[in-house]
């Protein structure tokens, strides 16, 4: 009996304005029409969507998640505009060369920020369908204390010269597990959201990314939704503490037909918390749109 390659997860890498960026794809027999592209949260990368792309391959379409720029085994620059709008950016020219079309764009935090950038204003023609899920929005694009604490603070210029790698990654080990609604299972993970940061370029671009986190970059895409038109699902854990329920609840009532599912027992890290819901949620909304 031949064997099923929908669920094997292969890693590849595009060329995008001058950077690299790497990602996993799955199911790339389907083909570029009706892909999942996969957008990830601050501080992880594509390897978060891992436990949930398997179940995405019923589906029979391509899926794609991307390291974007600044995170994972895509180019580390610095200085650069690792932004809503400069992620977008980057990413819109290569899902363009990939030829993807169609797209199910879904963004989990940060990603969720990218994703509006790239379904409101530059991939609006190539976009199917929306997913949010816990994602930044309006003027919230970053909690006050995380990942890291005093999160205003660290946006300051000079502060990863008045920070110490080691007192970093300390606080970074420590409140990160917080966006979880299970800390303790978490911890035995975190090496992966916290190891590619523990060197002093990585503490040069982990703060970068934090000064990138800009409220009004994203504030006027998040109030253009209502007029999107295209089908959207809000997913979000019940138990989020970085980007509470409230704002989920807000995104629903102001995009028109659009649909929200709250996962209970789960936090922030929701991709970690409930991966079966998420991936449950996926397919039924993709199987009906």
């Amino acid at each position: 009996m031949a064997s099923n390659t929908s669920d094997v997860l292969e890693r590849r890498s595009g060329r995008s304005v001058h950077y690299n960026i790497s990602y996993l794809v799955q199911g790339a027999e389907y083909g570029t029409d009706g892909a999942i592209v996969l957008l990830h949260d601050f501080p992880s990368g594509a390897f978060s969507w891992e436990g949930i792309m398997g179940q995405l391959s019923g589906l029979r379409r391509a899926v794609y998640a991307f390291d974007m720029l600044g995170f994972g085994q895509s180019d580390h620059p610095w200085p650069a505009d690792t932004s809503v709008w400069g992620q977008a950016d980057v990413l819109s020219y290569l899902i363009k060369d990939l030829q993807l079309t169609n797209i199910v764009l879904v963004g989990h935090g940060l990603g969720g920020g990218v994703a509006q950038v790239l379904a409101t204003r530059l991939l609006r023609p190539q976009t199917r369908a929306l997913v949010l899920v816990n994602t930044n929005c309006y003027l919230h694009t970053f909690a006050e204390n995380w990942p890291l604490t005093d999160m205003e603070k660290r946006r300051d210029f000079d502060a990863p010269h008045n920070t110490q790698l080691e007192d970093l990654i300390k606080d970074l080990s420590e409140t990160l597990p917080r966006g979880s609604a299970n800390p303790q299972a978490f911890a035995k993970v975190i090496g992966n959201y916290v190891d590619p940061w523990n060197n002093e370029i990585g503490k040069e671009i982990l703060f970068q990314q934090v000064r990138n986190l800009i409220p009004y970059y994203l504030n006027s895409v998040s109030s253009d939704l209502r007029g999107l038109g295209k089908p959207t699902l809000i997913l979000w854990g019940e138990k989020d503490e970085q980007i509470p329920l409230s704002y989920a609840e807000r995104l629903h009532r102001e995009i028109p037909q659009s649909q929200l599912v709250v996962l209970p027992n789960a936090g922030h890290l929701v991709l970690f918390d409930a991966p079966d819901g998420v991936a449950r949620a996926l397919n039924d909304f993709v199987a009906n749109i």
